[in-house]
Protein backbone atom coordinates (compact mmCIF):
# COMPACT_ATOMS: atom_id res chain seq x y z
CA UNK A 1 0.00 0.00 0.00
CA UNK A 2 1.26 3.21 -1.48
CA UNK A 3 4.15 3.89 -3.96
CA UNK A 4 7.27 5.32 -3.93
CA UNK A 5 5.88 8.18 -5.94
CA UNK A 6 4.02 10.14 -4.02
CA UNK A 7 0.39 10.37 -5.08
CA UNK A 8 -2.06 13.16 -3.34
CA UNK A 9 -5.13 12.46 -5.78
CA UNK A 10 -6.79 9.93 -3.34
CA UNK A 11 -8.81 11.52 -0.12
CA UNK A 12 -6.67 9.70 2.19
CA UNK A 13 -3.41 10.94 1.36
CA UNK A 14 -4.73 14.20 1.24
CA UNK A 15 -6.60 13.53 4.78
CA UNK A 16 -2.68 12.36 6.04
CA UNK A 17 -0.93 15.14 4.42
CA UNK A 18 -3.70 17.68 5.83
CA UNK A 19 -2.82 16.16 9.38
CA UNK A 20 0.80 16.60 8.74
CA UNK A 21 0.68 20.24 7.57
CA UNK A 22 -2.09 21.18 10.06
CA UNK A 23 0.51 19.38 12.79
CA UNK A 24 2.37 22.81 12.75
CA UNK A 25 -0.60 24.62 13.40
CA UNK A 26 -1.44 22.63 16.17
CA UNK A 27 1.82 22.35 18.12
CA UNK A 28 1.22 26.35 18.35
CA UNK A 29 -2.34 25.65 19.66
CA UNK A 30 -0.74 22.90 21.92
CA UNK A 31 -3.00 20.30 21.05
CA UNK A 32 -2.36 16.67 21.90
CA UNK A 33 -1.37 14.53 18.34
CA UNK A 34 -4.94 12.89 19.22
CA UNK A 35 -6.93 16.24 18.96
CA UNK A 36 -4.89 17.13 15.85
CA UNK A 37 -5.41 14.37 13.54
CA UNK A 38 -9.03 13.93 14.55
CA UNK A 39 -9.42 17.52 13.87
CA UNK A 40 -7.16 17.31 10.79
CA UNK A 41 -9.21 13.61 9.74
CA UNK A 42 -12.55 15.50 10.45
CA UNK A 43 -12.10 18.56 8.37
CA UNK A 44 -11.78 17.79 5.11
CA UNK A 45 -14.56 14.98 4.89
CA UNK A 46 -17.72 15.99 6.60
CA UNK A 47 -19.39 12.94 8.53
CA UNK A 48 -20.03 8.94 7.89
CA UNK A 49 -16.47 7.14 7.05
CA UNK A 50 -14.10 9.95 6.35
CA UNK A 51 -15.36 11.79 9.09
CA UNK A 52 -13.15 9.50 11.07
CA UNK A 53 -9.64 10.59 12.54
CA UNK A 54 -6.70 10.05 9.93
CA UNK A 55 -5.12 7.58 10.60
CA UNK A 56 -8.01 5.80 12.46
CA UNK A 57 -7.49 3.51 15.26
CA UNK A 58 -8.98 0.32 15.23
CA UNK A 59 -9.54 -1.53 18.42
CA UNK A 60 -9.16 -5.52 16.79
CA UNK A 61 -11.92 -7.65 18.43
CA UNK A 62 -11.90 -4.91 21.29
CA UNK A 63 -8.45 -4.53 23.14
CA UNK A 64 -7.85 -8.28 22.52
CA UNK A 65 -4.39 -7.38 23.53
CA UNK A 66 -5.63 -7.20 27.08
CA UNK A 67 -8.61 -8.69 27.20
CA UNK A 68 -10.21 -12.11 25.71
CA UNK A 69 -11.47 -11.30 22.47
CA UNK A 70 -15.13 -10.23 21.61
CA UNK A 71 -16.25 -9.65 24.77
CA UNK A 72 -18.01 -6.23 26.82
CA UNK A 73 -14.76 -6.20 28.59
CA UNK A 74 -12.82 -6.47 25.89
CA UNK A 75 -15.24 -3.76 24.00
CA UNK A 76 -15.38 -1.38 26.76
CA UNK A 77 -11.58 -1.23 27.74
CA UNK A 78 -11.28 -0.51 24.08
CA UNK A 79 -12.94 2.92 24.41
CA UNK A 80 -11.30 3.33 27.50
CA UNK A 81 -7.69 3.33 25.73
CA UNK A 82 -8.96 6.00 23.03
CA UNK A 83 -9.86 3.09 20.01
CA UNK A 84 -11.71 5.76 17.38
CA UNK A 85 -14.22 2.52 16.20
CA UNK A 86 -14.34 -0.86 17.78
CA UNK A 87 -14.78 -4.34 15.93
CA UNK A 88 -17.60 -5.16 18.35
CA UNK A 89 -19.03 -8.26 16.30
CA UNK A 90 -17.18 -11.06 14.05
CA UNK A 91 -20.95 -12.49 13.41
CA UNK A 92 -22.28 -15.89 13.53
CA UNK A 93 -25.28 -17.39 13.96
CA UNK A 94 -26.95 -19.63 16.60
CA UNK A 95 -29.42 -22.37 15.86
CA UNK A 96 -32.18 -20.38 16.40
CA UNK A 97 -31.44 -17.81 14.14
CA UNK A 98 -29.87 -15.24 16.54
CA UNK A 99 -26.24 -13.09 15.36
CA UNK A 100 -23.50 -13.56 18.11
CA UNK A 101 -20.10 -12.19 18.22
CA UNK A 102 -17.30 -14.78 18.22
CA UNK A 103 -13.72 -15.07 16.22
CA UNK A 104 -15.16 -18.03 14.39
CA UNK A 105 -18.15 -20.45 14.47
CA UNK A 106 -16.54 -22.85 16.45
CA UNK A 107 -15.87 -22.23 19.97
CA UNK A 108 -13.69 -24.49 21.88
CA UNK A 109 -10.81 -22.20 21.53
CA UNK A 110 -12.33 -18.83 22.91
CA UNK A 111 -14.58 -20.09 25.33
CA UNK A 112 -14.96 -22.45 28.14
CA UNK A 113 -17.39 -24.95 26.52
CA UNK A 114 -15.08 -28.06 27.00
CA UNK A 115 -15.78 -27.86 30.63
CA UNK A 116 -19.46 -28.25 30.08
CA UNK A 117 -20.40 -32.07 30.15
CA UNK A 118 -23.88 -31.18 29.20
CA UNK A 119 -22.60 -30.45 25.70
CA UNK A 120 -20.11 -32.64 25.64
CA UNK A 121 -21.91 -34.81 22.19
CA UNK A 122 -21.93 -31.13 20.46
CA UNK A 123 -18.53 -31.47 19.26
CA UNK A 124 -18.70 -32.24 15.70
CA UNK A 125 -16.51 -32.59 13.15
CA UNK A 126 -17.46 -30.33 10.21
CA UNK A 127 -16.09 -28.64 6.73
CA UNK A 128 -15.34 -24.65 6.83
CA UNK A 129 -14.29 -23.15 3.78
CA UNK A 130 -12.90 -26.55 2.77
CA UNK A 131 -10.95 -26.72 5.75
CA UNK A 132 -11.98 -30.15 8.23
CA UNK A 133 -12.79 -28.23 11.72
CA UNK A 134 -13.36 -30.01 15.15
CA UNK A 135 -14.93 -28.55 18.04
CA UNK A 136 -18.42 -27.02 18.83
CA UNK A 137 -20.29 -24.70 16.41
CA UNK A 138 -22.31 -21.96 17.22
CA UNK A 139 -24.85 -23.03 15.14
CA UNK A 140 -25.49 -26.38 16.99
CA UNK A 141 -26.44 -24.28 20.25
CA UNK A 142 -29.46 -22.44 20.82
CA UNK A 143 -28.73 -18.36 22.09
CA UNK A 144 -29.97 -19.83 25.69
CA UNK A 145 -27.55 -22.54 25.41
CA UNK A 146 -24.66 -20.05 24.77
CA UNK A 147 -25.21 -17.91 27.29
CA UNK A 148 -24.59 -20.69 29.86
CA UNK A 149 -21.03 -20.24 28.48
CA UNK A 150 -17.95 -17.49 29.35
CA UNK A 151 -15.38 -16.28 27.18
CA UNK A 152 -11.59 -17.41 27.39
CA UNK A 153 -8.26 -16.33 26.06
CA UNK A 154 -8.06 -17.75 22.49
CA UNK A 155 -3.83 -17.25 22.47
CA UNK A 156 -2.74 -18.33 25.93
CA UNK A 157 0.93 -18.61 24.86
CA UNK A 158 1.03 -15.45 23.77
CA UNK A 159 -0.87 -13.71 25.90
CA UNK A 160 -0.42 -15.76 29.28
CA UNK A 161 -1.80 -12.53 31.68
CA UNK A 162 -4.94 -12.42 29.82
CA UNK A 163 -6.32 -15.91 31.03
CA UNK A 164 -6.82 -14.01 34.75
CA UNK A 165 -9.81 -12.94 33.14
CA UNK A 166 -11.30 -16.09 31.59
CA UNK A 167 -14.43 -17.13 32.65
CA UNK A 168 -15.82 -13.17 33.15
CA UNK A 169 -17.34 -12.64 30.50
CA UNK A 170 -20.57 -13.98 28.55
CA UNK A 171 -20.78 -14.27 24.34
CA UNK A 172 -22.36 -10.85 23.45
CA UNK A 173 -25.25 -10.56 20.59
CA UNK A 174 -25.37 -8.07 17.78
CA UNK A 175 -28.00 -6.68 19.48
CA UNK A 176 -26.25 -6.67 23.13
CA UNK A 177 -23.56 -4.46 20.72
CA UNK A 178 -25.92 -2.16 19.29
CA UNK A 179 -27.50 -1.06 22.54
CA UNK A 180 -24.42 -0.80 24.26
CA UNK A 181 -23.11 1.76 21.26
CA UNK A 182 -25.87 3.93 22.04
CA UNK A 183 -25.29 3.45 26.17
CA UNK A 184 -21.69 4.51 25.40
CA UNK A 185 -22.29 7.04 23.46
CA UNK A 186 -24.24 9.01 25.34
CA UNK A 187 -22.08 8.19 28.48
CA UNK A 188 -19.28 9.43 26.63
CA UNK A 189 -20.18 12.27 25.36
CA UNK A 190 -19.08 11.61 21.45
CA UNK A 191 -20.55 8.90 19.04
CA UNK A 192 -18.96 5.58 19.08
CA UNK A 193 -18.32 3.12 16.16
CA UNK A 194 -18.48 0.06 15.23
CA UNK A 195 -17.25 -2.18 12.65
CA UNK A 196 -18.72 -5.65 12.75
CA UNK A 197 -17.77 -8.55 10.07
CA UNK A 198 -19.99 -11.44 8.41
CA UNK A 199 -17.68 -14.53 9.30
CA UNK A 200 -18.05 -17.63 6.52
CA UNK A 201 -20.96 -16.21 4.71
CA UNK A 202 -21.36 -18.72 1.90
CA UNK A 203 -20.95 -21.77 4.93
CA UNK A 204 -24.16 -20.26 6.78
CA UNK A 205 -26.29 -19.11 3.85
CA UNK A 206 -25.92 -23.14 2.77
CA UNK A 207 -27.18 -24.05 6.23
CA UNK A 208 -30.35 -21.66 6.14
CA UNK A 209 -28.88 -18.89 8.22
CA UNK A 210 -28.02 -16.03 5.74
CA UNK A 211 -26.20 -13.20 7.37
CA UNK A 212 -26.78 -10.67 5.54
CA UNK A 213 -30.04 -10.73 5.86
CA UNK A 214 -30.24 -10.64 9.77
CA UNK A 215 -27.88 -8.06 10.01
CA UNK A 216 -29.64 -5.41 8.06
CA UNK A 217 -32.94 -6.37 9.75
CA UNK A 218 -31.29 -5.39 13.32
CA UNK A 219 -29.29 -2.69 11.37
CA UNK A 220 -32.49 -1.23 10.48
CA UNK A 221 -34.26 -1.75 13.79
CA UNK A 222 -31.87 0.55 15.67
CA UNK A 223 -31.67 3.35 12.89
CA UNK A 224 -28.20 2.51 11.98
CA UNK A 225 -28.86 1.55 8.05
CA UNK A 226 -27.48 4.63 6.80
CA UNK A 227 -24.51 6.07 4.82
CA UNK A 228 -23.55 7.94 7.66
CA UNK A 229 -24.22 5.11 10.35
CA UNK A 230 -21.21 5.18 13.22
CA UNK A 231 -21.57 1.36 11.68
CA UNK A 232 -18.72 -0.27 9.16
CA UNK A 233 -19.77 -3.55 7.59
CA UNK A 234 -16.87 -6.17 6.38
CA UNK A 235 -16.57 -9.44 4.97
CA UNK A 236 -13.80 -11.12 3.77
CA UNK A 237 -16.64 -12.43 0.71
CA UNK A 238 -17.12 -9.86 -2.18
CA UNK A 239 -20.70 -11.39 -2.30
CA UNK A 240 -21.81 -10.69 1.10
CA UNK A 241 -20.77 -6.89 0.70
CA UNK A 242 -22.76 -6.94 -2.31
CA UNK A 243 -25.72 -8.60 -0.95
CA UNK A 244 -25.27 -5.76 2.05
CA UNK A 245 -25.19 -3.34 -0.58
CA UNK A 246 -28.17 -4.12 -1.56
CA UNK A 247 -30.18 -4.06 1.85
CA UNK A 248 -28.48 -1.01 3.74
CA UNK A 249 -26.27 1.60 2.99
CA UNK A 250 -23.74 1.54 5.39
CA UNK A 251 -20.12 2.18 4.97
CA UNK A 252 -19.16 -1.00 3.63
CA UNK A 253 -15.29 -2.30 3.49
CA UNK A 254 -14.00 -5.54 1.47
CA UNK A 255 -11.23 -7.63 3.15
CA UNK A 256 -8.38 -9.14 1.59
CA UNK A 257 -6.12 -11.87 2.71
CA UNK A 258 -2.88 -13.03 1.44
CA UNK A 259 -2.43 -12.40 -2.80
CA UNK A 260 -2.42 -15.98 -3.77
CA UNK A 261 -5.77 -17.36 -1.48
CA UNK A 262 -9.46 -17.41 -2.91
CA UNK A 263 -11.95 -15.97 -1.50
CA UNK A 264 -14.37 -18.62 -0.62
CA UNK A 265 -17.14 -17.46 -2.21
CA UNK A 266 -15.49 -17.28 -5.43
CA UNK A 267 -14.03 -21.04 -4.79
CA UNK A 268 -17.89 -21.99 -4.59
CA UNK A 269 -19.01 -19.96 -7.24
CA UNK A 270 -16.38 -21.23 -9.71
CA UNK A 271 -14.84 -17.43 -9.55
CA UNK A 272 -10.84 -17.74 -10.94
CA UNK A 273 -10.11 -14.61 -9.44
CA UNK A 274 -7.47 -14.40 -6.53
CA UNK A 275 -6.81 -11.37 -4.24
CA UNK A 276 -4.39 -10.64 -6.61
CA UNK A 277 -6.47 -10.20 -9.23
CA UNK A 278 -8.84 -7.46 -6.89
CA UNK A 279 -6.28 -6.06 -6.07
CA UNK A 280 -4.80 -4.72 -9.58
CA UNK A 281 -6.49 -0.96 -10.70
CA UNK A 282 -9.22 -2.92 -12.55
CA UNK A 283 -10.12 -4.95 -9.56
CA UNK A 284 -10.12 -2.09 -7.27
CA UNK A 285 -12.45 -0.26 -9.61
CA UNK A 286 -14.98 -2.71 -9.14
CA UNK A 287 -14.70 -3.07 -5.66
CA UNK A 288 -15.38 0.75 -6.05
CA UNK A 289 -18.48 0.19 -7.05
CA UNK A 290 -20.10 -1.18 -4.22
CA UNK A 291 -17.32 -0.75 -1.37
CA UNK A 292 -16.23 2.19 0.39
CA UNK A 293 -12.99 0.53 1.58
CA UNK A 294 -10.90 -2.18 1.80
CA UNK A 295 -9.31 -3.83 4.62
CA UNK A 296 -6.10 -6.00 3.15
CA UNK A 297 -3.51 -7.83 5.26
CA UNK A 298 -0.53 -5.79 6.08
CA UNK A 299 1.84 -8.01 3.99
CA UNK A 300 -0.28 -6.23 0.83
CA UNK A 301 1.41 -2.86 1.93
CA UNK A 302 4.67 -3.89 2.83
CA UNK A 303 5.52 -7.41 1.49
CA UNK A 304 7.66 -9.38 3.61
CA UNK A 305 11.31 -11.13 2.77
CA UNK A 306 11.74 -15.17 3.29
CA UNK A 307 13.13 -14.11 6.61
CA UNK A 308 9.93 -12.16 8.22
CA UNK A 309 11.22 -8.63 7.78
CA UNK A 310 9.79 -6.19 5.15
CA UNK A 311 10.31 -5.39 1.92
CA UNK A 312 8.63 -3.64 -0.43
CA UNK A 313 6.54 -1.33 -0.45
CA UNK A 314 3.57 -1.70 -2.90
CA UNK A 315 1.16 0.17 -4.85
CA UNK A 316 -1.72 -0.51 -3.40
CA UNK A 317 -2.08 2.69 -1.05
CA UNK A 318 -1.75 4.95 -4.04
CA UNK A 319 -4.34 2.64 -6.35
CA UNK A 320 -7.04 2.79 -4.15
CA UNK A 321 -6.77 5.84 -3.02
CA UNK A 322 -7.25 6.65 -6.83
CA UNK A 323 -10.78 5.01 -7.18
CA UNK A 324 -11.48 6.56 -3.79
CA UNK A 325 -11.32 3.03 -1.53
CA UNK A 326 -10.01 4.31 2.44
CA UNK A 327 -7.66 1.40 3.51
CA UNK A 328 -7.70 -0.10 7.21
CA UNK A 329 -4.72 -2.88 7.55
CA UNK A 330 -4.84 -5.88 9.45
CA UNK A 331 -3.56 -6.49 12.40
CA UNK A 332 -1.02 -4.63 14.83
CA UNK A 333 -0.21 -6.48 17.83
CA UNK A 334 2.74 -5.65 19.91
CA UNK A 335 4.38 -9.03 20.38
CA UNK A 336 7.11 -10.31 18.92
CA UNK A 337 5.73 -12.79 17.16
CA UNK A 338 3.42 -10.31 14.69
CA UNK A 339 6.12 -8.10 14.17
CA UNK A 340 7.74 -7.95 11.27
CA UNK A 341 11.55 -9.26 11.68
CA UNK A 342 13.24 -6.20 12.17
CA UNK A 343 11.06 -4.99 15.15
CA UNK A 344 11.10 -8.00 17.39
CA UNK A 345 13.24 -7.81 20.70
CA UNK A 346 14.73 -10.71 22.47
CA UNK A 347 12.45 -14.37 21.52
CA UNK A 348 10.01 -14.77 24.09
CA UNK A 349 6.42 -14.97 22.65
CA UNK A 350 4.95 -12.79 24.28
CA UNK A 351 7.82 -10.08 25.13
CA UNK A 352 7.06 -6.36 23.29
CA UNK A 353 8.68 -5.39 20.58
CA UNK A 354 9.15 -2.46 19.29
CA UNK A 355 5.42 -2.05 18.19
CA UNK A 356 6.06 2.10 17.89
CA UNK A 357 8.62 1.66 15.05
CA UNK A 358 6.20 -0.91 13.27
CA UNK A 359 3.20 1.49 13.57
CA UNK A 360 5.04 4.71 12.30
CA UNK A 361 6.45 2.12 9.06
CA UNK A 362 2.85 1.47 8.05
CA UNK A 363 1.48 4.67 8.82
CA UNK A 364 3.99 6.34 6.39
CA UNK A 365 2.60 4.21 3.74
CA UNK A 366 -0.81 6.41 3.91
CA UNK A 367 -2.71 3.82 5.03
CA UNK A 368 -6.16 5.61 6.13
CA UNK A 369 -6.55 3.45 9.50
CA UNK A 370 -5.32 0.24 11.54
CA UNK A 371 -6.98 -2.60 13.37
CA UNK A 372 -4.97 -3.39 16.55
CA UNK A 373 -5.37 -5.33 19.49
CA UNK A 374 -3.97 -2.91 21.16
CA UNK A 375 -5.20 0.60 20.96
CA UNK A 376 -3.58 2.67 23.38
CA UNK A 377 -0.48 1.96 21.56
CA UNK A 378 -2.09 2.58 18.46
CA UNK A 379 -3.18 5.95 19.69
CA UNK A 380 0.35 7.19 20.54
CA UNK A 381 1.67 5.85 17.85
CA UNK A 382 -0.19 7.81 15.91
CA UNK A 383 0.57 10.55 18.06
CA UNK A 384 3.68 10.37 17.08
CA UNK A 385 3.26 9.98 13.06
CA UNK A 386 0.98 13.20 13.21
CA UNK A 387 3.44 15.21 15.76
CA UNK A 388 6.85 13.80 13.83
Amino acid sequence: MGSQDEHTDGTGRRALLGAAMFGAGGAVLGLSGTARAATAGSAGHGGGLKGLPVPTIIGHRGASGYRPEHTFGSYQLALDLGADVVEAGDLVPTKDGHLVCRHEPEIGGTTDVADHKEFADRKRTKVLDGVSTTGWFTEDFTLAELKTLRAIERIPANRPHNTLYNGRWEIPTFEEVLKWQDEQTRRRGKQVWIYPETKHPTYFRGLGLGLEERVAKLLHQHGKARRNSPVILQSFEPTSIQRLNKLVDNPLVVLLSGANTRPWDFVATGDPRTVADLITPKGLREIAGYAQGIGPTLDLVITKKADGSLDKETTLVADAHRVGLVLHPYTMRNENPFLPAEYRKGTDADAYGDAFGAFKRYFATGIDGVFTDNADTGVLARADFVNG
